[in-house]
């Protein structure tokens, strides 16, 4: 009884602290349409939920993030978040809740120096609310967005946050780099077309999956001109799909593109699939030797240099003519070089044990 009435004071006296301390002089509409007032000057912030993090690191935030989400301190030998390789410093910051968003009101009260403004992906109105009154910190709630069908809301997203912490022309930045990237491969695979068919799996979804896990969508096929064979009936509109051994079999796609994040799952996922199922020889791509591996996709949600970079290697391959001045590596490096400060492509490609962007013999891993 002791102890929990000391921890209640502690943290009614931090919480009279926090609101003694701060000016409140501006307010800004979050990516859920609330009103927030926020310090007129921010210099620390958390970043909650999947990939918030990450876009605080391409406005270039990392000096104002005082601590993370549980998963930013695990040590593993896959990664495939660019931001995390590029600024390892995050590892060694407090801790304030778990992962996907699921925070601890009594650990944000704890954090010294604490956070002025706490950003948040992937909530309600109503988790943003109960978190601001718990902790007496404005939560500013965004919409993570993608590069497809929802770009605007991401734009949106990275705009709140730059208006917040005062980096409103690096904003601008990241928002016309997405534009002039996604423009430079449109403009590249223009009136082009393949001989052939091109699928993607091993798609990551809420964890690593096999083959048959894809994404009909699949962006760095939309940007670099080329039809996932997934995108057809009822799967055109399909976030992601776990299609039937007998479609692909049915689509007998010439090109098959893994995704590496394939690498972590419980059995070796699908190259171990493409070599262990008989199901499969038959397949052009697996008969021609047409398997590719590219970066993940989705890793803490979508990775948003590793989709451009995959694009790039994908037009490279398929359209070689079109894009003969471009080695996807040093593309990589570019993009990472803008978006978190860091060329990490070969920190990448060694997490993946040298598989990115390169032939795959199904059996590797």
């Amino acid at each position: 009884m002791y102890h929990l009435r000391r921890t209640v004071a502690f943290s009614i006296a931090l919480f009279s602290m926090l609101w003694a301390v701060t000016s409140y002089a501006a307010t800004v509409t979050d990516g859920l349409g609330r009103d927030v007032e926020v310090p007129d000057e921010v210099d620390r912030i958390i970043c909650s939920g999947s990939g918030c993090l990450r876009l605080a690191t391409y406005l270039r935030l990392e000096d104002k993030v005082v601590a993370v989400d549980s998963i930013e301190r695990r040590t593993e030998n896959f990664d495939a978040r660019p931001y995390a390789i590029a600024r390892p410093e995050y590892k060694t910051l407090p801790l304030f809740g778990e992962f996907r968003g699921n925070d601890s009101p009594e650990l944000i009260l704890s954090l010294d120096p604490a956070p002025q403004v706490i950003f948040k992906t992937g909530c309600t109105g109503d988790e943003a609310e109960s978190l601001q009154s718990k902790t007496g910190i404005p939560v500013v709630a965004l919409d993570y967005g993608n590069l497809a069908g929802k770009r605007r809301r991401l734009y949106e997203s990275i705009s709140i946050m730059g208006q917040v912490t005062d980096v409103s022309d690096r904003a601008k930045e990241v928002v016309n780099f997405f534009e002039s990237v996604i423009e430079d491969l449109k403009t590249r695979t223009a009136g082009a077309s393949i001989e052939g068919s091109a699928y993607v799996g091993g798609i990551a979804f809420r964890g690593p999956h096999g083959l048959l896990s894809t994404e009909p969508n699949y962006p760095p096929f939309l940007f670099s001109g080329v039809a996932n064979v997934a995108a057809e009936g009822k799967g055109a509109k399909a976030r992601h799909a776990v299609v039937s051994k007998e479609a692909l079999l049915k689509w007998d796609p010439s090109f098959i593109f893994v995704d590496l994040s394939t690498i972590t799952a419980v059995g070796g996922g699908a190259l171990k699939e493409l070599a262990d199922d008989p199901l499969w020889r038959g397949l052009s791509a697996v008969e021609e030797g047409k398997i590719y591996g590219v970066l993940p996709y989705n890793w803490y949600t979508q990775n948003f240099g590793n989709i451009l970079a995959d694009a790039y290697f994908v037009g490279s391959l398929l359209f070689p003519d079109r894009f003969e001045d471009v080695d996807p590596g040093d593309k990589a490096d570019q993009i990472y070089a803008f978006l978190v400060g860091e060329p990490v492509f070969s920190d990448l490609n060694d997490c993946f044990k040298g598989k990115v962007f390169r032939k795959l013999v199904p059996g590797e891993i």
